[in-house]
């Protein structure tokens, strides 16, 4: 049985509620039961709840809709590099985590495209002196070793086969 003053339940052995030190049980309340369903009430029908509840949730989804918007009122996003656009706004067509990622790709890329002079030159001699059998190859292997050093570099991956020209 509880205490009288805090309705704390505690052991039947002690004298005295270990909260607030008073000697008094009092029998536990129980909550009033509520019919179910009175006599005036009427149960509704489950088809108007249905209704009721599909109404409702089409209400909410258009509501949380309206909300995601927007403040343009078009239902396009607008491009948020207007120094870009200077005819005016126009639409976005990427999403700007797809826009992050792919500005850190070519900022890789540009950061490649940056190799020093000494390091460009120290590549085509080493290439040049890397077969010096073939003379006929040496601006062939210069060239192969500096595109392949600026992949490297910049992440891109190596293409097996013959690579075609862009068509003007």
């Amino acid at each position: 049985m509880p205490c009288a003053s805090c309705k704390t339940y505690y052991a039947a052995d002690l004298k005295a509620c270990p909260v607030c030190k008073a000697a008094e049980r009092v029998s536990p309340a129980a909550a009033p039961v509520r019919a179910s369903i009175l006599s005036n009430e009427v149960c509704p029908d489950p088809i108007a709840l249905e209704e009721e509840r599909e109404r409702f949730l089409r209400e909410f989804k258009s509501q949380v809709f309206a909300s995601q918007v927007p403040a343009n009122g078009t239902g396009n996003m607008r491009c948020i590099h207007d120094e870009n656009h200077l005819s005016g706004p126009e639409p976005a067509a990427v999403c700007q985590g797809c826009y992050d990622h792919l500005q850190e790709r070519v900022d890789v890329l540009e950061a490649a495209l940056h190799m020093d002079l000494k390091e460009a030159a120290q590549i085509v001699y080493d290439a040049v002196w890397a077969d010096p059998t073939d003379s006929t190859k040496t601006y062939e292997n210069a060239a192969h070793a500096l595109l392949t050093e600026l992949r490297k570099r910049s992440g891109v991956a190596q293409v097996f086969g013959l690579l075609q020209p862009l068509s003007d």
